[in-house]
Order: structure tokens, then C-alpha cells, then sequence
């Protein structure tokens, strides 16, 4: 069973999870890292031999799928329990990981990448998405659902078929408590919608559609880091239309067809934020890209404060130039 166990130091929790130690992946050396069969070796391609009934299926004409939700065969988070709490020692305090997590499996296609889906593929994503988001709100012991898209081996990911992880969660990270604290403490409105207005166009600016623009933020921490906003005021992805969350899809998508073509097939993590299912307060969803370029070192650790060598007007600019 995997553990929460509480930083006191920093008062966020750290998941402890010995079991996905067993993924054949784990702790690999490089070589050994690259797939010599990805068709016949993913457990994620059509005609895999998996076990676990599709929580939710999408299927074409001929009754084959297209998108698919499955639970996660090494779950991080898994039980219907509330948060309890409880102290071990002095300075031990742990809580069982409950919750759910997710295997999202874009398309059956085992080397299309998310920059390459078509327009209608991008909408059914979107509305999944929001489907799975709406799922958790309404189970008892989810506070907040994390969904995540890591790309390449330096991201994270053991898989190569494109998919996302969707994690429910039965506390609020202390990323999103942060980013709530920070909203509350603004006086100039919402940060999202007047960054949106005053990087219109702008140095850090990318790409733009009806419904969603893309930034090199002034505060990125790493190099090409980008920045996916809704125009659209809403404090929940859940709250956006189905044409807003496919333009905010299409925007990501073209964001990350711009840094292909800038960078070539790099990996990425892709991270959806949101207000947290039953928050009230200050908030605007929006979608952060961080290509993984650089290596997180002994000084960023220790102090939590990141270095950038590649300052955010010259990637948006180099963006831009792929766009064109």
C-alpha cells in the first residue's frame, strides 16, 4: 500500500510508493530504455493482453477504439479512504495514499505524438479530460486530480505510446495551495487574465487562437517553458464549454509543434492546473510546458530557487520563427 508521508520541513507530503520500484523500466540503464519491438512489446497498442476493464472507451465504426482511460497498473494512489492522518513518532507522520490513478491513452497509434493529432482527435481529448475531472469531483475521498502528460524518458515516462496519467489525489498539493495563495494575494484582478492582456503580442509571445494564448512566461524557470491560458475567465477546467477546452487543446498541441520543429522531438512534461474541485476563491485553470533541457542541480535543490539559460524573449522568439 503506498504511503503519504508529511515533509516537516516544508509541510508538503511526499508518496511513497515501493510498488511501481517493480516496473521493468525502473532503474534501467539507458540502453536497455529503448523499446527493440514497440508494437509487439506496449501494453498500451490494441491487442495488448491487459486485465483491467477500460474505465472509459471510445470506438470507431468498426467497433475498434480511439481513446481510452485505464487504471494504472502500479498505481501511486488507490483506495476509497478520506485523508487520516496519523503520527508515528515526534517528527513521523504519514496518511494512506487513497485516491485513483489513471493510464489516459490517446489514440491507438503507437508513434503519432500529441503534436500531430488532428483537430477532432484534440476535441475528443479535451472533453475526456473533462469527463474524468468531472468523475473525481464527485468521489467522496478526491480533493484535487492532477493530470499530467510526460514525454521521453528524461520526463518520466516509461511508455512511449502516446497517453497521460490522471491522478486523484485525497489532499491539495502544496503547488496549487501556493498558486491559490498567490491569486488571493494579486490586487490588479486575476494573474492569469492580466498576464493574458499585458504579454498580448508581446517579446514572450508564441501563438494565440479564439480561445486560448500560448507565452514564454517572464518568470520561466527553465529554458523554453511555456505558459497555455484560457481567455476564458473559469476557476475549474471543468467549467470551460466544449469549444474553449478544444481551443485550449489545439493551442497546446501547436505549442508543442513549435518546439518540435524549433528543437526537434525533445521530452516534456505537460501539467494541467485547476482550481480544486469544491474551491470557491480566486482562480484561473491554464496549462504548464516544461521541456526538459537542463538538469535540476545540487543549488536548485538546496534552495528551491531555478537557474534559466535561455531567457524567455529569446525561446518565444525562437517559437515564433517555427510558427512562421
Amino acid at each position: 500500500m503506498s504511503q503519504l508521508r508529511l515533509n516537516l520541513l516544508t509541510g508538503r507530503w511526499v508518496t511513497v510508493v515501493p510498488s511501481r520500484a517493480n516496473r521493468s523500466t525502473d532503474f534501467a540503464p539507458r540502453a536497455q530504455q529503448v523499446e527493440s519491438d514497440p508494437q509487439s512489446s506496449c501494453p498500451l497498442c490494441p491487442g495488448a493482453d491487459r486485465d483491467e476493464a477500460p474505465l472509459v472507451e471510445s470506438v470507431d465504426a468498426n467497433g475498434n477504439w480511439k481513446m481510452r482511460v485505464i487504471p494504472n497498473r502500479y498505481p501511486a494512489f488507490e483506495g476509497d479512504e478520506s485523508l487520516a492522518v496519523r503520527n508515528l513518532g515526534p517528527v513521523h507522520v504519514m496518511a494512506e495514499a487513497s485516491g485513483t490513478h489513471e493510464v489516459f491513452v490517446f489514440q491507438p497509434e503507437h508513434t503519432q505524438r500529441l503534436d500531430m493529432f488532428s483537430d477532432e482527435v484534440i476535441a475528443d481529448l479535451m472533453a475526456t479530460l473533462k469527463g474524468r475531472l468531472v468523475a473525481h469531483a464527485n468521489t467522496p475521498n478526491i480533493r484535487y486530480t492532477q493530470a499530467i502528460v510526460n514525454h521521453g524518458r528524461e520526463a518520466g515516462a516509461s511508455l512511449a505510446h502516446p497517453h497521460g496519467q490522471l491522478l486523484g489525489l485525497p489532499f491539495v498539493p502544496g503547488e496549487i495551495l501556493e498558486e491559490e495563495r498567490a491569486f488571493e494575494r494579486f490586487k490588479g484582478g486575476c494573474i492569469v487574465c492580466t498576464t493574458a492582456e499585458a504579454e498580448a503580442h508581446a517579446e514572450r509571445f508564441v501563438l494565440d487562437n479564439e480561445h486560448a494564448s500560448v507565452i514564454c512566461p517572464f518568470w520561466s524557470s527553465s529554458p523554453y517553458e511555456m505558459l497555455i491560458m484560457p481567455k476564458s475567465h473559469k476557476q475549474h477546467l471543468c467549467d470551460s464549454s466544449d469549444d474553449e477546452l478544444t481551443g485550449v487543446g489545439l493551442a497546446i498541441r501547436d505549442a508543442l509543434a513549435h518546439l518540435v520543429k524549433t528543437l526537434g522531438d525533445i521530452a516534456f512534461n505537460l501539467v494541467f492546473h485547476t482550481a480544486p474541485s469544491h474551491h470557491t476563491g480566486m482562480y484561473h485553470w491554464h496549462v504548464h510546458l516544461f521541456p526538459k533541457l537542463t538538469t535540476t542541480a545540487g543549488f536548485e535543490r538546496g534552495t528551491g530557487v531555478m537557474i534559466n539559460i535561455v531567457a524567455p524573449e529569446h525561446a518565444a522568439s525562437e517559437l515564433r520563427k517555427a510558427g512562421a
